[in-house]
């Protein structure tokens, strides 16, 4: 396929939400105290989609969660060990991202809405 090729995928519009990826590190306080903080990793555009039932199964157990697809544009070094802020809601990536067809274009991110 021509890289330069117009795909309607990739188009720029689909990619209209703002996201933010944060990792949680452990720092200490003035007094000695162990204390959790959020470190914001990247802000990205993504296109978000929900998960249909037979999507996302696991072993016929009943699941009572929301879980969400986000789309960005290639962007190394994001692990599941890092969460996605998006208007006020905070998911749990609970699978490593994928880079798409291995083209490093797009990265799909896998992840649980906190409820």
């Amino acid at each position: 396929m021509d890289q330069n090729k117009y795909n309607p995928n990739f188009h720029r519009g689909l990619f209209r939400h703002r996201i933010q990826i944060v990792e949680m590190v452990d720092t200490e306080d003035e007094i000695g105290n162990q204390i959790e903080e959020e470190r914001e990793v990247t802000k990205a555009w993504a296109m978000i989609k929900t998960l249909k039932g037979h999507e996302y199964l696991k072993a016929a157990a009943v699941r009572a969660e929301r879980v969400y697809r986000f789309i960005i544009h290639y962007t190394p070094g994001i692990t599941n060990k890092m969460v996605v802020k998006y208007d006020n809601r905070t998911f749990d990536i609970i699978e490593p991202p994928t880079n798409d067809d291995e083209m490093d274009r797009t990265l799909t991110i896998i992840a649980k809405e906190r409820l």
